[in-house]
């Protein structure tokens, strides 16, 4: 049967997407734990499914691995990040995305993987890689037996060109157990029918469950609202900075809050030990450190292994930079003991909301001695 999510704001959810999920979560109680990979054409409710299916599975399990590719969406990071994040509580209103510290991040700096498809796989591939090594056979996982963690794997909606091609190399590399493609009605935006991304029959391995996008109703009655992008990355990345601050400081507006930021201590980080790399663009070496001020960076950590990729531990703003004292000054909601370990800020297209960046005296350098 057809339910509503346990939520206050009321939210359809088909019965064919309970079905999906229950399908997923107790295809076999033997079997190891479920690897999903949900896709589908843009706006066609691939979040708000991934979302359910998690709920679903952590009736079984005690935790379930989340591992977002949506870096212009994201669902627990802030936009701009690729990431694995290990789940371990029932989420209470599918309509509203909560920001958590995933397990392992890395900076893409941009909302399209269009700009370096080969880097936005190479980074999706290691994420998995660590979930493999790390997760899906770890004591700490909290599933029936430890045989593993179940993941779920939500995707973009560019699923035509390149975007086709990068989903289909996803799906060979991860091989997931189920694929669930939500259809929206127009038919041409949609993935090609059964199995695409094999070159024969479905593997029996594999499960393969199509399912209509949830926006309308047998009586085709809207009950998905159309999302407006930038203001829900917006939105997301006003959430990520006012952790900055405790929960119970009144900062109820975004003005309030463009001031509370103008006027928070920033983390000093002498330029002597932190490396500099832009992702998408090449920047003089003279202009290096003064490209990034007043931008959002990456703070990450090499691994001193060329072979590995650097973790991002969180985002920043650079809120100012004295040439003299040679000092990067950061906003950030990163801890002082993670941010030690930070030696790379990488920079990329992700902006700093123009609703925050309009208070003067956030965005000018800070003055220089």
């Amino acid at each position: 049967m057809a339910s509503v999510s346990e939520t206050q704001t009321p939210l359809f959810i088909p019965e064919e997407w309970c079905d999906a999920a229950d399908t997923i979560a107790y295809d076999s109680i033997t079997s190891p734990p479920p690897i999903a990979f949900i896709c589908g054409a843009k706006n066609s409710g691939k979040t708000t499914f991934s979302r359910y299916l998690l709920n679903v599975l952590l009736k079984r399990y005690k935790k379930v691995g989340y591992l977002d590719t949506d870096v212009g969406q994201a669902e627990f990071t802030p936009p701009g990040c690729l990431s694995l994040t290990v789940i371990d509580e029932i989420t209470p209103d599918l309509a509203i995305p909560c920001l958590k510290t995933p397990e392992r991040c890395f900076f893409f700096g941009d909302i399209s993987s269009k700009r370096d498809p080969t880097s936005y796989v190479t980074y999706i591939f290691a994420l998995y890689d660590y979930y493999q090594k790390e997760l899906c056979t770890s004591d700490k996982s909290g599933s029936p037996g430890n045989t593993g963690l179940p993941l779920v794997i939500n995707t973009p909606g560019w699923v035509k060109g390149i975007g086709y091609d990068m989903l289909v190399d996803m799906l060979k590399y991860i091989s997931p157990s189920h694929v669930v493609k939500t259809c929206i009605s127009a038919e041409s935006k949609n993935l090609p029918a059964g199995a695409f991304w094999l070159d024969q029959e479905v593997d029996a391995a594999v499960t393969l469950i199509e399912v209509n996008s949830a926006r309308q109703d047998s009586f085709k009655r809207v009950v998905l609202a159309q999302k407006d992008a930038r203001l829900l990355r917006d939105l997301r990345m006003i959430a990520y900075f006012r952790q900055c601050f405790p929960s119970d400081l009144d900062i109820l507006t975004i003005k309030r809050l463009a001031d509370a930021l103008a006027a928070h201590p920033p983390y000093e980080i002498p330029m002597s030990r932190i490396k500099i790399k832009h992702l998408h663009c090449q920047v003089p070496s003279a202009e290096l450190f003064c490209s990034l001020n007043a931008t959002i960076v990456g703070l990450a950590v090499s691994s001193g292994d060329p072979e590995h990729l650097p973790s991002c531990v969180g985002l920043g703003i650079v809120r100012g930079i004295d040439t003299f004292k040679r000092l990067l000054s950061i906003i950030t909601p990163v801890p002082p003991n993670t941010l030690e370990k930070v030696d790379l800020l990488l920079q990329g297209f992700i902006k700093i909301p123009d609703c925050l960046s309009q208070v003067q005296e956030y965005v000018s350098p800070l003055p220089t001695n």
